[in-house]
């Protein structure tokens, strides 16, 4: 058990958006709505899944929608404990604590929040080790967990309460209402027993979180190469971003961008397909990085990562796939979140395969 104060709510923001490929909502405002909420109310703690109590209730907190909404609509931090509030009501018991759903700039900021304004404590845990665009998709469902009964809420004051007979039909039902509400909302969902946390979770995500983002901080030369050491990653590519295609459709930022090759790379073209999240990286009809495996944009000069709605015409950057948590290499892993699911017609295959000359 440690305690989080405004630095390590720093670089944890920025580990969170590089594991968080492309998605999970900007760092930015999510470091800022953590950080007053720790000036206002003191430091959270932190505790690992071995310190948790089995028979004690755990339940994520996390923004639902397309993340190019937040930069006119972020949360104010009254949604998620009024979902709280409302599953507590529901479940007839405290919530013991609270942890990220998933790696991302907002979504792992807003158990902060949360926690600091209801002084709750903070699993190390999360349920992706990185970031996916739906409910359905994460470890707590691979081992058959329910998302329900889930609580939603706006910032107008509007909530709701969902009881689905699967976890995708919370996704489309949960999903209709966020696009109604405005295109985000908060959602307390995934309640579970410590037992089950210990078992399904992805455990120290934050703290990883918290070194890469220390890397970035602190490293002025070589940058990439320490965070490659650090998540066992590969560069895939180095260039300058040419195109963008990006919109806000079904409660998705979807789209793709184009980086013309630079250095190594020159002559060549990749292509990064997304769907709030970075799915496949692809040149010359290589495909070099697809889902569940990691794709990272870092800012060539800094390593700071760029999510997709901070992609921009004529940024110099890098991308980086990283192996993902074993949990998704399963064949009910990869029919959950692989390529297939996305509509593409590409065989799943390890980063370290597809990079193994690298």
């Amino acid at each position: 058990m440690r305690f989080i104060g405004t630095q390590e709510i720093e670089d944890i923001a920025v580990g969170a958006a590089l594991l968080g490929t492309g998605g999970g909502g900007d760092p930015y405002i999510g470091k800022l709505m953590a950080q007053q909420a720790i000036n206002d109310n003191g430091p959270v703690e932190l505790v690992t899944t071995d310190e948790i109590n089995e028979e004690d209730v755990f339940v994520p907190t996390s923004m639902m929608g397309a993340p190019t909404v937040l930069v006119e609509k972020p949360p104010s931090g009254e949604e998620s404990i009024r979902t709280f509030k409302e599953l507590e009501k529901r479940l007839g018991t405290n919530i013991a604590a609270t942890f990220p759903i998933e790696a991302g700039g907002i979504n792992s900021m807003l158990p902060f929040v949360l926690a600091a304004r209801l002084g709750l404590p903070v699993v190390d845990v999360d349920g992706m080790g990185r970031a996916f665009p739906e409910i359905q998709m994460t470890t707590f469902y691979l081992d058959g967990i329910s998302a329900t009964p889930m609580a939603i809420a706006d910032e107008k004051g509007n909530l709701s309460l969902f009881e689905t007979i699967n976890n995708r039909w919370t996704e489309r039902l949960s999903r209709s209402a966020t696009v109604e509400m405005g295109g985000s909302t908060i959602v307390a969902s995934y309640s579970m027993v410590g037992k089950q946390l210990k078992k399904s979770g992805v455990k120290n995500i934050l703290h990883l979180e918290e070194k890469i983002g220390e890397v970035i901080r602190k490293t002025k030369h070589n940058t990439i190469d320490e965070l490659l050491e650090l998540t066992k990653g590969f560069q895939l590519f180095s260039g300058k971003i040419i195109d963008i295609e990006r919109e806000t459709r079904k409660g998705f930022t979807r789209g793709n961008v184009i980086i013309e090759g630079l250095l190594q790379n020159r002559g060549k073209d990749m292509k990064i397909q997304f769907q709030n999240e970075y799915l496949i990286a692809e040149t010359n009809s290589n495909v070099l990085c697809v889902t569940p495996d990691l794709i990272a944009v870092l800012d060539s000069e800094t390593g700071e990562p760029i999510t997709t709605e901070g992609l921009k015409y004529g940024a110099r950057c890098i991308v980086i796939g990283i192996p993902c948590d074993d949990k998704w290499r399963t064949d009910i892993g990869i029919q959950t979140c692989g390529p297939t699911y996305f509509g593409y017609d590409i065989k799943y295959q390890e980063v370290e395969k597809l990079n193994s000359n690298n």
